[in-house]
């Protein structure tokens, strides 16, 4: 399922200058992989229009035009230098008429907490910057058998230790749809890559919110699956109550497939146990366009007080379109939900010595504690306070510990019980009720510990965006082991018209022969005075240079104006920034555009206005591309 890449794309000309060197690439597969599904890319691989080695290089060099250069998302901690090769082996494999599955030769991006014998497993931490396990972890050797091509390891929160995304290993990992703000943690690496199409698929961790806050934020879906559907052996733990991991993708049924390949019991991870007299759950044979018929969903109220009043408009007018899918969808308040939920929270009593147990397999580690983690100073300054306030924990077994896992199981028991009371199949609330945080603030508006504090699985899927172009998530929880219902009734509303509310950011368009675009002129004239302009698309920046003649001394302001459509063929103009004041000849500045602003460019919406003292009211004038 393609997504239309924005109006300003058809505008981008590759140029000389541009930022990356080209790759051997033809322009098709510069267009074939941006929002690519694991069925489009297998049949033109069975087809034989494209081999995994043509994709492992497309998408290595989007990551070469966009991670650390253009709007710099810095999501990979390593990039695999035996990509290409693991590829190679895949097309052998198909040339001999072998298919191992759905992901065989399809490119794929795992989290940096993911044990991998032939790259480093950091956990975005500089204390492990060195440390190479010696074997796979579970889902890794479950990925690598199924035929996937593993083209790097994400950055995330140091140790997942958070929700922003920053560490000492692996700096700050920003958001391809806005690059000043954060993509949500401790998964954000994986969300941004996946969202950016620097891969297929992606994989993460949720201890609480971990895989949904990314997908939120990078108009995904993303799942928090009941705990042991998934082993999770072999990847650095935050907490062995609450830690799960799971895949993120762009639509449902690519989800469907990642999760086929890596649910099952493990030995090595007791809590895969709870499969042992049940079903393992198929979620791809799952997927029904009509999962949503005569399901009741009930929109939680007490999630929606204080949320942004644009993300509650897009939570309800999701719900709402479940109701013309034949849902029965009704508004429903839980009761005493906050005193219930407070104190169940078990990441900082499990995590110093979780993190202990963990080590301690691997004599060789270059550390073997949290404490030795901060004594050598080796962590970012913006997890020194918990990661003091985690280590200050003296024992492993404790009154409050004991009394939180207690909570849990009456969190767990009492939503499972308002669920049957009312009558719900799922209950929808906002994955995060504000904006991404700007990078270096902290993010607010979690409601990450209802899932993970309760156990219950909840899947997040893209619900729109914001009033300035900021994806939204739509979380829907149900009940324990309801995993492969949720991600039906995800199905259905997406395949619907409509459905589709993703659409993919626009800081990393298509490259053009293996190379970013150029960066765009503009000019506006207003009388005498000239204003210059150059925008890079892929920073969202917009430089502009004013230059004024003597005569136009008089001169009391020029701003930059957007028209936007106000219904019934009206229009409405504002300001968008003053770009020089009262007495001044020439400046030079630089505009973040949001994406309103920086669709208004596109389509030519964009203008400037110079006020003087003989033009009060002042004179108007279109930016216009150079050359036109």
């Amino acid at each position: 399922m393609k997504v239309a890449i924005g109006l300003f794309l058809a505008t981008m000309v590759s140029a000389a200058g541009a930022q990356t060197t080209a790759s051997r690439l033809t322009p098709k597969l510069d267009t074939i992989v941006v929002e690519a599904t694991v069925s489009e890319l297998q049949q033109g691989m069975s087809e034989g229009r494209f081999t995994a080695v043509d994709l492992t290089r497309a998408y290595l060099a989007r990551i070469r035009a966009y991670d650390q250069q253009g709007p710099a998302l810095n999501t990979l901690v390593h990039v695999n230098p035996a990509a290409e090769r693991d590829a190679r082996a895949m097309d052998a494999e198909r040339r001999a008429g072998k298919v191992r599955g759905p992901l065989h030769g399809i490119p794929i991006i795992i989290k940096d907490n993911y044990n991998t014998a032939d790259m480093p497993t950091t956990g975005s931490t500089l204390a492990l910057a060195t440390f190479t396990p010696r074997e796979d972890a579970f889902i890794v050797r479950r990925l690598r058998d199924a035929g996937a091509v593993i083209i790097g390891k994400s950055n995330l929160h140091e140790l997942a230790a958070g929700i922003t995304s920053v560490s000492s290993m692996g700096g700050q990992t920003r958001n391809p749809y806005d690059p000043r703000r954060c993509p949500g943690g401790s998964s954000g690496g994986t969300g941004a890559a996946i969202a950016a199409s620097f891969a297929v698929v992606g994989w993460g961790s949720d201890t609480c919110g971990s895989i949904r806050i990314p997908a939120a934020y990078g108009s995904l879906f993303g799942l928090r699956p009941t705990s042991g559907l998934v082993s999770r052996s072999g990847v650095i733990p935050l907490s062995h109550t609450q830690d799960v991991i799971g895949p993120l993708a762009r639509t449902v049924t690519d989800l469907a497939i990642a999760l086929d390949v890596t649910v099952g019991r493990d030995t090595a991870d007791a809590a895969t146990s709870v499969l042992d007299n049940r079903d393992v759950p198929r979620f791809t044979a799952s997927l029904d366009k009509d999962a949503l018929r005569g399901k009741r969903i009930g929109i939680l109220r007490n999630y929606m007080t204080g949320t942004d009043g644009d993300i509650a408009d897009s939570i309800r007018s999701t719900a709402q379109a479940m109701r013309a899918l034949g849902a029965e969808v009704v508004e429903v308040t839980f009761q005493g939900l906050d005193s219930l939920i407070a104190g169940t929270a078990l990441i900082g009593y499990e995590f110093k010595w979780d993190l202990m147990d963990f080590l301690a397999k691997y004599p060789g580690a270059p550390v073997h504690s949290l404490r030795e983690i901060i004594e050598r100073g080796l962590h970012h300054e913006a997890l020194d306070g918990t990661f003091r306030i985690r280590d200050s924990v003296s024992t492993r077994d404790s009154d409050p510990y004991r009394a939180a896992l207690a909570k849990q199981t009456t969190l767990k028991t009492r939503l499972v019980a308002f669920m049957d009371s009312v009558r719900l199949d799922a209950l929808v609330y906002p994955t995060m009720q504000r904006r991404p945080a700007l990078v270096g603030e902290p993010q607010q508006g979690t409601t990450c510990g209802l899932s993970a504090q309760s156990g219950l699985p909840a899947l997040s899927l893209p619900a729109g965006f914001t009033n300035d172009g900021l994806p939204v998530g739509l979380e829907m929880m149900g009940r324990p082991f309801e995993d492969a219902r949720l991600v039906a009734m995800a199905y259905a509303f997406e395949q619907s018209p409509g459905g589709v509310r993703r659409r993919p950011p626009l800081t990393t368009p298509l490259l053009h022969n293996g190379r970013a675009p150029a960066a765009q002129r503009y000019l506006a004239r207003a009388g005498a005075t000239e204003v210059t302009f150059r925008f890079d698309a892929l920073r969202n920046e917009l430089h502009y240079t004013v230059s004024m003649p003597a005569t136009a001394r008089n001169s009391q302001a020029i701003v930059l104006r957007r028209t936007d459509a106000a219904g019934a063929g009206t229009s409405r103009v504002r300001v968008v920034q003053r770009l020089i004041g009262p007495g001044l000849a020439t400046a030079t500045g630089v505009i973040t555009l949001g994406e309103l602003d920086r669709r208004a460019l596109a389509d030519g919406r964009l203008g400037i206005l110079h006020v003087t003292s003989e033009a009060p009211l002042g004179r108007a004038a279109t930016v216009e591309r150079a050359g036109r």
